[in-house]
């Protein structure tokens, strides 16, 4: 699905080759569609989706949802890298997200994530995201999990970590293994 005139996507997402959307996947967003007066309010949502399905949004999952939507690829380039939600390269299996809010701040998580990024290899003053290179654990921070009375907190992919000393998170780095 091509519009006439469309620009290319005016940045270095991660490319994906092989990006093909399954026909089921396709008929449950050509539903999500339907829902909005107009397709471009579905943006978000089908961003949601297509994370969902392939881990994160390439540089042809952009270009898909724009012609999908009737839209320039840069309309939906700025929603992926506005929104720290989507993710614009693959994750680790294990997905660690340390608060980095005032409370936590206070309550140690800038060295809670030190200690993740030695521990893994990674550079703890490197921004953003970082994966191992074995593709096994991503480290980031992240605005705050809501727990402000119990810093440092974190998460490790869907599961939640109060009060996160360094023996605990050597006990969640075990736990992944």
């Amino acid at each position: 699905m091509n519009l006439p005139n469309a620009q290319p996507t005016p940045n270095r997402l991660q490319e994906q080759p092989d990006f093909a959307v399954p026909t089921s996947l396709q008929t449950d967003l050509d539903e999500v569609i339907t829902h909005y007066p107009r397709k471009r309010s579905a943006s978000l949502m089908l961003l949601h989706a297509v994370q969902e399905h392939f881990g994160y949004i390439s540089r042809q999952a952009v270009e898909w949802i724009a012609a999908k939507l009737e839209l320039q690829p840069i309309n939906v380039y700025e929603l992926v890298t506005f929104y720290p939600m989507f993710h614009q390269k693959p994750l680790g299996t294990y997905h660690l997200k340390v608060c980095r809010t005032l409370s936590c701040a206070l309550g140690g998580s800038y060295e809670l994530h030190e200690h993740f990024c030695e521990k893994l290899g990674l550079d703890p003053h490197a921004h953003g995201p970082q994966t191992t290179k074995d593709g096994k654990f991503t480290v980031e921070f992240v605005e705050c999990l809501a727990s402000c009375g119990t810093p440092p907190v974190m998460m490790c992919n869907d599961s939640f970590y109060e009060g996160v000393s360094e023996q605990k998170a050597n006990q969640i780095l075990e736990q992944c293994k």
